[in-house]
């Protein structure tokens, strides 16, 4: 009789994970690979040959240290697709005296977790994440404290607590946060550093090969698929990071460029969101690099923020809004995502080449993310739910507790400022100033209506004038509503009139 059962899931791939320890001879590890995860949104194609690949290395690795793992291929005929039917098949299998897993990263999942316990008549040990700084329940007791209103303060909270780049009670440089050395715009000329990229091995030519045959019709490539699979190999990706790109990504971590997709970035998130690297080993290197005079402190903070700040917050928010957090529009946003997100045509260069990173990669970074692709999404009024299901499906790194919180809340304000305190609202300017995009455009970043105008300086205008209602008391926002309100009726009908004919056309003919 095998003693505990322990579900591992596709993006548990920890060695550490709560549900792994004290593991006995007579306990069995079953992973399963399950249509129902790969198709209750159509996930880019490398996203799903990641986590598929990443399992099955990680279970050869499981068997190699002496731990027995029941693993299901995603084309074994028997398969019913989903966890609860393969978890009762592999109780019939073993009779476990009980089931242990670690709490999961979606509400999906932890509501079929609930389920669980009566279903297989077994008791079920449903263990805490321990991956994170932060806690669920800790992030609850930091709400009753009040510390959780906005990131900031968690962020300094969590700096506190952890001693990460404290010196004594303060922050080392005498401030908490460097964004402000962080917004430069790439110079010409700048070498940018070769981005370590990993050849396909023969477990993962099979995961390619299946998942092009099943997946054919999801958006994304799969040719150029270069993920890390293996904790080795992500901990090499790790280090080529911090030693090659790290000391520069303060500076240009907000920057863009034609055709190059990463840039200085980390493109570690897919990793730690799946559980290669852990959130403590990566907070650690980078400020070993800057103890180490290897890195200067801003590039060390503000890559430590975007984990031990954004990545633990909104974790955070996730778990103490869920469910119902999903449900607000605080701005009341309906239209349709534009068929240029899926690839049509699109004469807005900023656009397509965001998109296009997003098709060939499966990931964009977050300026990306955040100011192109989103802020389209925000000025142009497009439904939350749309915009978010867009997210979950093509990147790599996106979990409903990450994704959901980063769309909802950041970029589209739907949740009326629990996450942040305004919209990311911006025009034109935002992007060439921080871009080379706008300058091969066929549209003019300096007409602000028209057939022939930049279309994020009218939409941008047009969004301030349909929610100044709604946002014309917000402090932060005084300044853009103060503009707005020196302009007569003709300029406003002017921009009203060229957001109506641009997006009630999807584009000028």
């Amino acid at each position: 009789m095998t003693e505990s059962l322990r579900l591992i899931l596709g993006d548990q791939l920890t060695r550490s994970l709560s549900a792994l320890s004290d593991l006995g001879e007579d306990d069995v590890v079953l992973m399963v690979e399950v249509g129902d995860e790969t198709s209750y949104v159509r996930h880019h194609p490398q996203k799903i040959a990641l986590i598929l690949s990443a399992m099955r290395h990680f279970a050869e690795e499981l068997r190699g240290r002496g731990v027995t793992v029941d693993y299901v291929t995603l084309d074994d005929p028997d398969n019913t697709h989903s966890f609860g039917g393969e978890l009762a098949r592999a109780v019939k299998r073993h009779d476990p005296a009980r089931v242990i897993v670690t709490e999961p990263g979606e509400w999906r999942v932890w509501e079929m977790m609930g389920d669980w316990e009566s279903d297989l008549d077994l008791p079920v040990e449903i263990r805490a994440d321990d991956r994170f700084y932060c806690s669920r329940d800790a992030f609850a007791e930091l709400v009753e404290a009040g510390k959780t209103t906005r990131m900031e303060y968690f962020y300094r909270e969590m700096r506190r607590r952890t001693g990460m780049l404290m010196e004594g009670d303060g922050p080392v440089g005498g401030d908490w946060n460097f964004d402000a050395e962080n917004r430069k715009a790439l110079p010409k000329g700048l070498e940018l550093p070769h981005r370590m990229r990993f050849r396909p091995d023969e477990t993962t030519q099979q995961v390619l090969e299946l998942v092009a045959a099943r997946f054919d019709n999801h958006f994304g490539d799969l040719e150029g698929f270069g993920w890390a699979v293996t904790r080795d190999e992500a901990l090499r990706a790790l280090r080529h990071f911090i030693k090659d790109c790290l000391p520069t990504f303060g500076d240009y971590q907000d920057a863009m460029k034609a055709g190059e997709d990463f840039l200085f970035h980390g493109v570690i998130s897919p990793y730690l969101n799946i559980g290669l690297l852990t959130a403590s080993e990566v907070c650690e290197k980078a400020a070993q690099a800057w103890q180490d005079g290897d890195v200067p402190l801003n590039a060390a903070e503000g890559f430590i923020r975007q984990i031990l700040g954004w990545r633990e917050f909104v974790r955070g928010i996730y778990w103490t809004e869920m469910p119902g957090y999903e449900d607000s529009n605080f701005l009341n946003a309906k239209r349709d995502l534009p068929e240029m997100y899926w690839g049509a045509e699109t004469r807005m260069r900023c656009m397509e080449e965001c998109i296009g990173t997003t098709r060939r990669n499966a990931y964009a970074h977050h300026i990306q993310r955040l100011m192109v692709t989103g802020n389209f999404a925000l000025l142009a009024g497009v439904a939350p739910r749309q915009i978010e299901r867009w997210y979950l499906e093509v990147y790599a790194d996106a979990f409903d507790w990450v994704e959901l919180p980063n769309v909802h809340g950041m970029v589209m304000h739907a949740d009326g400022g629990r996450l942040g305190s305004k919209p990311y609202a911006a025009s034109g300017s935002y992007i060439n100033r921080m871009s080379d995009y706008c300058g091969a455009c066929s549209y003019d970043l300096k007409q602000k209506t028209g057939e022939d105008a930049c279309p994020f300086n009218y939409l941008y205008w047009n969004f301030l004038i349909e929610n100044e209602e709604a946002l014309g008391d917000n402090q932060r926002m005084g300044l853009m509503f103060a503009n707005l309100r020196k302009k007569d009726k003709a300029e406003r009908d002017r921009i009203t009139g060229s957001a109506k004919a641009f997006l009630d056309g999807g584009e000028w003919p």
